[in-house]
């Protein structure tokens, strides 16, 4: 029998295809690309759209990667083609500062997220705060989640509530989850803070849309999703079968089914040379638990040096490599090259 609609539960989905898919292509996105998709997404009544270097503001540099076009053209062009969706953006202190920050509102950014590594939310406060001032929404996400227990995620996201934040949760960066561990974190954060409770899903395990199902289940409310699964490594949560999905469920997410499978059709049209495929590295990676950005450096370095890459996301991630870390990979690769002989 179907759930009458006023007893529905509503969840928000959240869009980084034209973000987190630029680790996919280099963050080589052209204005016409970003425009093409966002009006799409626009159409399908995507909530939020988010945009950027994939690592975030302020993170276009030769160490991860510089981006086709700087922050302030990216956000202009997709602002222009969002009538009635919001635009995010996503920031990690360290590589953006608190000016990104202010450009970024000034060019239209309505949901600004402030991203800490799972122990280190304490980093996020001045930023945070500085969201806040600006009259964005301030939202706050936990790297790397898998790297600590649900407890510490608890108290971590809490602390980022204390600071001002009005959405917090978890990011499984690495794709390393089951289901249940993201039930158990996602409910253990829930029981915490009192703010909508967000989860970001990676596909490096087959995984993300079951993990992302978990969540909701475990009482998140803002999941992460992208057209195609665009994204680093093995992609995201598929968007178009989340929302799919969720309306089996019985789930509200107010997108419209056809219309986001022709804006995903858009994305695999012009955003991407083929989607994300869960292959050998992905897999390794998830295993692993490594950055799942950490994919093209990791296959350029291993042949290099003339290794087995799956090798090389096997050290990675006993190192407990983190992104901003890339600078390691030579090295760790040159260990393993040593290793082996």
């Amino acid at each position: 029998m179907n759930t009458p609609p006023h007893e529905r539960r509503r969840i928000l989905l959240h869009d980084p295809t034209l973000r987190d898919g630029h680790h996919a292509v280099g963050h080589r996105l052209d204005a016409d690309q970003l425009r093409a998709y966002a009006t799409a997404a626009n159409a399908a009544g995507v909530p939020v759209v988010e945009v950027g270097h994939g690592n975030g503001l302020g993170a276009s540099s030769l160490q991860i990667g510089r981006a086709r076009l700087d922050d302030a053209t990216m956000l202009t062009t997709v602002r222009e083609a969002l009538t009635s969706s919001r635009m995010g953006v996503f920031m990690a202190p360290g590589w953006g500062t608190s000016d990104d920050l202010a450009a970024a509102v000034r060019h239209g950014a309505d949901v600004v997220r402030i991203a800490a590594h799972c122990t280190e939310a304490d980093v996020t406060e001045r930023h945070i705060g500085v969201v806040r001032d600006l009259g964005a929404e301030a939202q706050g996400v936990l790297l790397m989640s898998h790297m600590t227990g649900p407890g510490g995620l608890a108290e971590q996201c809490a602390l980022m509530v204390r600071f001002g934040a009005q959405a917090v949760g978890i990011m499984d960066s690495a794709g390393h989850y089951l289901p249940a561990d993201v039930a158990e974190r996602v409910r253990a954060i829930v029981d915490a803070v009192d703010v909508p409770v967000i989860f970001h899903g990676h596909n490096n395990l087959g995984l993300a849309v079951a993990n992302s199902l978990a969540a909701v289940d475990a009482g998140a409310s803002i999941i992460d999703a992208t057209a195609r699964g665009f994204g680093a490594g093995a992609g995201n949560t598929q968007l178009e079968v989340l929302v799919a999905v969720l309306e089996r469920r019985g789930v509200e997410t107010g997108i419209g089914l056809r219309e986001v499978l022709a804006a995903t059709d858009v994305a695999a049209d012009r955003l991407m040379k083929a989607p994300p495929s869960v292959d050998s590295l992905a897999v390794a990676s998830g295993l692993a638990g490594v950055f799942s950005g950490f994919r093209r450096p990791v296959l350029q370095t291993a042949r290099a040096e003339g290794i087995d890459p799956v090798d090389l996301f096997l050290a990675l991630g006993e190192r407990q490599v983190v992104a901003g870390q890339e600078d390691l990979i030579g090295d760790i690769a040159r260990q393993v090259k040593a290793a082996a002989r």
